[in-house]
């Protein structure tokens, strides 16, 4: 974990607008600043940056939060992964946990493989453009196939000598390790002993994980060399920093294009992405011409769930966009397919027309995918009534594996009517699979609990469960934060009052006040203090699991207020994300944003007698709710057969209606 003094730190240090304006052209508006929001297509600017508050946010399509916040959006991070990214921005140097000898050695070997890759990434690239041999072979190349300098530049291609050993002389003269150049895969080892490089005489992609950080290579032999060569690219090694399975080529450079435009186009090489990207279509990534894995797709799933796949328009396209597919639909994705003109790939359509062009074509011609699926199988199918049979089961098996059940019966309705079938037998067939899927779903589980309590069992006594335990925080901040939303979904039927009350602590929390008790005296108290003393009182908790939280968070500071300390930042620099986010939602309004950067005056001088009412409102809503459900019971007739159950009742029903009474004398006409 973090250290707390350092997180505090952190969001202390990270200025708002700092941070936002790397992404957001803003001009002062007042005392904040406004621009087009980075999170949808913006054309009027609705983005306000508060420096005052630390705050930003979108009243259009309400995103924002604090700089932690706009950092994990904007370059999807985790919680720690965005603290430690601005951490680094503002140079702010801490040692997380202690760590064991064998915890260091990997935390070291990986940062030495990524100071490899960066050096090597930076000498390919130099090469290209600085060296006779680059120029004229490698930077032609890149000409020849119409790339532009400002693509080049944007995915930092390269070259490398075809001198066998230019780069290993000049990594060890630099004073880099033989042994991280090879598990880097940037040399290998011949028998003679001697230091070669793996892509001499090639063009240098480089593979950029989602920080930005260089994590390997892909190198293509060029044209005169490619007859008789089996291997026209060549890519790096599985190594610690770099899994093929877990990477999508491109995909640090789509990214925000990707969130932006809620979709992602996906194709297998590198050159199409770079056409595309030179087209002026930035949303795309590939998978190198490896079928994807699960890994890719909840990769994907971060940005977005809409896909689109881009195909040749041959044989082989068509019958490669019915593969994979169910992987994708299975892991949540929306899946379009484009298929392009007989013999075009997207490098070569793309530099065959312009942006405009590209773009219409991709509008015009993508189609879901189980609608091309349907159209393809049936005109391969004919009027055989096997082959019809079969392709109603393929159909079936699709349509199944999407988790939406309003999107099955959309394309249930589709497919039966295109396939001329009864939609109700296509839903039972539905039904039937998403059953065995279930199944099959549950065996797998108890599959792989049964293995892992074998391994828990084997490894007690060495303790394999020490290490990566940061690690592991950081992969169950997403667990936990989808797990709070989830809650946060669950909504009460007392969730507005709850979300009132927890607004006026974050806004007034230790706002002092002095209230008279029973004995005519008056108590010295904050808003905090006397919200929960009053709610212990009547032994209320909230119902809702994200402002119970709040709550409790409020109760561990509510003695915590100094010049330094506000109920806002104990709420904002919170480490649950879901609790920080929404005090931002609830501190955010427009107003007191763009114009003025203190509470109004006014709404101070009302806050005490609005509280008091508010908590009075609350409790008439339970009572009332109590007795409506008291009500309920009473017409049930196992109640009205069992004397002493509904005199029970009664008499409940009694003195809540006592309780209701005295509560709407003190609430008058405000009662809500």
């Amino acid at each position: 974990m973090i250290p707390q003094d350092i997180i505090d730190k952190i969001m202390n240090t990270a200025n708002i607008v700092d941070v936002v304006s790397e992404y957001v052209s803003l001009r002062r508006s007042g005392a904040s600043y406004k621009g087009l929001c980075p999170f949808h297509d913006d054309t009027t600017p609705s983005f306000y940056v508060s420096p005052a508050r630390g705050i930003c946010k979108c009243f259009s399509c309400g995103e924002g939060g604090n700089a932690v916040h706009f950092i994990m959006k904007k370059e999807q991070l985790t919680y720690y992964e965005a603290l430690r990214f601005l951490a680094k921005k503002y140079n702010i140097e801490f040692d997380e946990k202690e760590m064991t000898a064998e915890e260091k050695q990997i935390h070291n070997e990986r940062e030495s493989m990524f100071a490899v890759n960066a050096w090597a990434s930076n000498y390919f690239n130099e090469t290209l453009k600085n060296s006779e041999d680059g120029k004229a072979i490698g930077l032609a190349y890149f000409y020849n196939r119409g790339f532009r300098e400002d693509i080049i530049t944007k995915f930092r291609l390269g070259y490398s000598l075809q001198q066998h050993d230019a780069l290993a002389k000049t990594a060890m003269k630099m004073g880099y390790k033989e042994e991280y150049l090879i598990k880097t895969g940037l040399c290998y080892k011949r028998d003679d002993g001697t230091l070669r490089d793996k892509y001499w005489g090639r063009v240098i992609f480089p593979w950029f994980g989602v920080n930005g950080q260089v994590i390997g290579f892909g190198g293509r032999v060029l044209d005169a060399r490619t007859k008789g060569v089996n291997q026209k690219y060549i890519n790096s090694p599985e190594s610690e920093i770099y899994h093929k399975a877990n990477e999508l080529y491109g995909l640090f450079q789509a990214k925000q294009s990707i969130s932006k435009k809620d979709n992602v186009y996906m194709v297998e090489g590198y050159t199409d992405v770079l056409s595309m990207h030179q087209s002026g279509i930035e949303n795309v990534v590939a998978n190198s011409g490896t079928a994807l894995s699960n890994n890719q797709i909840r990769l994907l799933r971060r940005y977005t769930k809409n896909i689109t796949l881009i195909y040749d328009g041959d044989s082989a396209g068509i019958h490669a966009a019915l593969r994979g597919t169910d992987m994708l639909f299975e892991g949540g994705m929306r899946v379009k397919i484009l298929l392009l003109p007989d013999g075009e790939d997207p490098d070569s359509f793309a530099r065959k027309h312009n942006a405009t062009e590209f773009k219409e074509y991709v509008e015009t011609h993508q189609t879901d995918f189980i609608t091309f699926k349907t159209n393809l199988l049936k005109e391969e199918a004919g009027d055989d009534p096997i082959k019809k049979a079969d392709l109603i089961s393929s159909i079936v098996e699709s349509i199944s594996l999407i988790p939406e059940e309003i999107e099955r019966s959309v394309y249930i309705h589709k497919c039966s009517e295109m396939l001329k079938v009864s939609e109700s037998l296509i839903q039972n067939e539905v039904n039937k699979q998403r059953y065995k899927l279930r199944e099959d779903r549950k065996k797998r589980k108890e599959e792989e609990n049964r293995r892992n309590n074998e391994a828990v069992n084997n490894n007690v006594s060495n303790n394999s469960d020490i290490t990566s335990s940061q690690n592991n925080t950081d992969n169950n901040s997403d667990t936990n934060q989808i797990q709070t939303n989830i809650e946060k979904k669950e909504r009460s039927k007392f969730e507005g009052l709850e979300q009132l009350i927890i607004r006026h602590i974050i806004r007034f929390g230790f706002h002092q006040f002095h209230p008279v008790n029973e004995n005519g005296e008056q108590d010295k108290t904050n808003i905090i203090k006397y919200i929960i003393t009053q709610l212990k009182i009547d032994s209320i908790e909230f119902q809702s699991p994200l402002y119970y939280n709040m709550l409790k968070l409020a109760e561990q500071h509510a003695d915590d207020e100094s010049d330094d300390v506000s109920m806002s930042k104990i709420f904002l620099n919170s480490p649950d994300v879901a609790i920080s986010q929404e005090a931002v939602n609830l501190i955010s309004d427009k107003y007191e944003i763009t114009e003025n950067n203190n509470i109004p005056s006014e709404e101070k001088m009302t806050c005490v007698e609005y509280v008091i009412h508010l908590l009075l409102d609350y409790k008439y809503a339970i009572i009332d709710d109590k007795l409506q459900n008291i009500l309920q019971q009473l017409t049930k007739p196992e109640v009205i057969s069992d004397v002493n159950k509904a005199k029970d009742l009664l008499q409940q029903q009694i003195l809540l209606q006592n309780i209701k009474r005295s509560l709407g004398k003190l609430l008058g006409d405000r009662i809500i």
